[in-house]
């Protein structure tokens, strides 16, 4: 049954749960609070508002994320940022632009270069529009005006300088992690004894106390229209990120069928023999990171890879045959056993 952004529904073991729309892809967060451990005659109602701040706060980081990183809107920072690429000097940002920028570098040198967030052109060439970059500031602005200049929003607390790129920057996946990082964590700070699950479009990370059992998660079978899952994981903490030539797809102006996990080599889709990859890790912007790093690995690479990092990780190939590393099988609760190749 639909529920409405603002109330919860209740599941029949007592789980409460809210769903909307973020960062261009669906949310949902499910509570199960009954580790909060009131009188018998306030559990329900002291559940309910818990829940209802835990999902209030969601809302609002994601809100706070979608203007500092997203590439689409014309008013975010990133996008003021990326109009001043090649201009030299250094901005004062936010927060989260900062640390979004740090991470951007960090997940580029860790990977030898395969997550690599300068692809935005090439994204914007094949035919993925965001916001314009030709307009706001004047490029060709001196130096000096740009390291005097602030573009962090004057709410937030004392913003950060950090230098103008060189090349606009696409925050893609790892925005999207950082956001689920903050939001789960200021959400699981009203009361840590609730147990929490947030999906973004598929993305999961669980937060407060592990609820009892762990929280099943389907990962989704990328040939299967109906979104039915090749494997069932049980994640108690920590989370799972997919990365699938499915999700964005488009035709490019040139007719080709393209896909928006580029190759930084070639600045092309990357075709690896690989459609999707998934990783589970403790923070969901790192295991962002790593499931693009493994698909650019590819089908022969991947499970070497995956494994000398013991990293738990699913992937499924081409011929939609289903792999997996030891630490993955360990977390699986359930897997299309016909599927493994």
């Amino acid at each position: 049954m639909p529920f409405g952004p603002g109330s919860p529904r209740i599941d029949p073991d007592g789980v409460l749960a809210f769903e909307g729309r973020a960062l261009g892809s669906p949310l949902r967060l499910f509570v199960d609070a009954a580790g909060i451990g009131q009188a018998p005659s306030n559990a329900h109602r002291s559940a309910e508002q818990t829940a209802s701040r835990a999902w209030t706060i969601v809302r609002d980081e994601l809100a706070a994320v979608d203007l500092a990183l997203s590439r689409f809107r014309d008013d975010s920072e990133l996008t003021r940022l990326n109009r001043r690429a090649g201009t030299g000097g250094t901005v004062a940002v936010s927060w989260r632009v900062r640390t979004a920028l740090a991470a951007m570098d960090r997940a580029r040198r860790l990977t030898g270069g395969r997550f690599d967030a300068s692809v935005l052109g090439d994204l914007e060439r094949l035919g993925e529009h965001g916001a314009s970059l030709t307009g706001g500031p004047d490029r060709g602005r001196d130096a000096a005006a740009s390291r005097a200049d602030t573009m962090a929003p004057r709410s937030l607390e004392r913003p950060s300088r950090v230098h103008v790129p060189a090349v606009p920057l696409d925050s893609g996946g790892i925005g999207k992690g950082l956001a689920l990082r903050w939001a789960v964590s200021r959400a699981s700070a009203i009361d840590p004894r609730a147990a929490l699950l947030l999906d973004a479009g598929g993305d999961v990370v669980a937060g407060g106390d592990p609820r009892a059992g762990g929280w099943r998660v389907g990962i989704e079978d990328p040939l299967d229209p109906h979104g039915s899952p090749v494997v069932v994981v049980n994640v108690d903490r920590g989370a799972i990120a997919t990365s699938s030539v499915g999700v964005r797809s488009w035709t490019a102006p040139d007719g080709r069928q393209v896909h928006h996990l580029l190759d930084p080599r070639t600045r092309e889709p990357a075709r690896t023999g690989l459609i999707a990859v998934t990783v589970a890790g403790p923070d969901p912007a790192w295991a962002e990171i790593w499931t693009k790093a493994l698909f650019l690995t590819g089908r022969t690479g991947i499970g070497d890879e995956a494994r000398s990092r013991d990293l738990a990780a699913w992937w499924v190939d081409e011929a939609g045959r289903l792999g997996m590393t030891p630490a993955a099988r360990l977390r699986s609760d359930w897997v299309a056993e016909e599927r493994l190749g």
